[in-house]
């Protein structure tokens, strides 16, 4: 079976949505399902040739809708070369793009099976977005285009695929009418990460050699006001000023460092040297920075799944994350981490309870993180749930 997956960029910092996707294919691979790409992206960008399967990058999108002309002649030209296509993320050109193509193509082809489309919204239909007081002009913007369009490709696709039973259940609450054919918790999963060497530490530390070899608590992601890192940073000065426990340093990894937010976040930080801003970090430094952290920390006001959260786990890292981190439940259930509200008062809770902690406690939760990583999130467990869900309907 040939599966087309359609994405708005492949660029790896455009967050998880892109790397669920590498990581995703070459275990279907496994279970016979080819997988190529079609995204809106650079064709000569590093990041697309660095790649192993097949994907066609039509060129830089334009605007917030992301529109790109290419793509809707591509589908029309390419959509008999598959039997199932799975649009990734919602609200932008692409899903709107292969909704169209897809009725172009029954009527022209009215003889011919059409490929089932599945849509696959890495959170994208998570309440959050709907409520949040920072995005209530958004809010508006996303139920206009939900009547208006959003609602026909959500509803005339075969099914949806989601990450995990928390995503599934907030999907169906922000707009109405939705009424998927069917719906799916195809989970999600990450490789086993690479093991250890002292490489990745040589790495990590040439380039900052202020980072301890004692460890530290780790935040990896997005330097973006929705991860909560401004309640992090706030949280560690209020223990440090505290002065009755022993605080690790933090160190603060990702992109964004040079926003507006980012850069109000580093001037709140700026009085305290323990605290250690390295902007994005890839291969082995990223993996470095994982292996010397004591815990890592994501207070996070809404995160579908969070693939760095669980590259911790199977790193054995405890995490301390908030409870809009949707697989929060799996992680509390086999105490691999420490779970608490998306509040300063939550963010400073989770790391004094994590500073008190004895030796012989951090220790078996950093054996149960890895159980947590193993029982519910490798990357064969997700791709056979996929697997099973593309095979289930014969050819549309």
């Amino acid at each position: 079976m040939k599966i087309l997956n359609v994405i708005a960029s492949m660029h790896p910092e455009h967050g998880g949505t892109s790397q669920g996707v590498r990581n995703a294919i070459p275990a279907l691979a496994t279970f016979g399902l080819e997988n190529e790409v079609v995204c809106m992206d650079d064709p000569d960008a590093e990041f697309i040739k660095a790649d192993d399967f097949v994907i066609h990058a039509l060129g830089n999108s334009k605007g917030p809708w992301q529109y790109q002309e290419k793509l809707l002649p591509w589908l029309l030209n390419n959509i008999a070369n598959y039997q199932r296509i799975i649009i990734h993320g919602l609200w932008l050109y692409h899903s709107y793009a292969v909704n169209k193509a897809i009725d172009q193509y029954k009527r022209t082809n009215k003889s011919v099976n059409t490929p089932a489309v599945y849509i696959m919204p890495h959170g994208m239909l998570d309440p959050y977005f709907q409520q949040a007081s920072t995005r209530k002009l958004k809010a508006l913007r996303n139920w206009l285009y939900w009547k208006l369009i959003e609602n026909k490709v959500v509803n005339g696709a075969e099914g949806m695929f989601f990450t995990c039973e928390e995503e599934l259940k907030l999907a169906r609450i922000p707009f109405s009418p939705y009424r998927p054919k069917s719906e799916w918790n195809v989970g999600y999963g990450i490789p086993q990460p690479p093991a250890f060497h002292v490489t990745m530490w040589g790495q990590l530390v040439e380039k900052f050699p202020q980072i301890s070899k004692d460890g530290y608590w780790l935040f990896l992601s997005r330097v973006n006001e929705k991860k909560g890192i401004d309640l992090l940073v706030q949280a560690y000065l209020n223990l440090k000023k505290k002065g009755n426990l022993k605080i690790p340093q933090l160190v603060v990894a990702g992109p964004g460092l040079e926003t507006t937010f980012g850069q109000h976040v580093q001037h709140v930080a700026a009085s305290e040297k323990d605290i250690i801003f390295t902007g994005m970090l890839e291969g082995d430094m990223k993996w470095g920075a994982i292996y010397g952290a004591q815990a890592f920390v994501l207070p996070s006001h809404q995160e579908n799944f969070g693939i760095a959260v669980v590259e911790a786990l199977a790193c054995t890292k405890p995490v301390l994350i908030s409870n809009q981190v949707n697989i929060w439940r799996e992680i509390e259930a086999l105490d691999g981490g420490i779970v608490e509200s998306d509040t300063l008062e939550g963010a400073t809770i989770m790391l004094e309870k994590w500073a008190v902690l004895s030796d012989g406690h951090k220790q078996r939760m950093a054996e149960q993180a890895l159980a947590v990583y193993h029982n519910y999130f490798t990357i064969e467990q997700a791709a056979k749930r996929m697997a099973q869900a593309l095979k289930s309907l014969k050819y549309a």
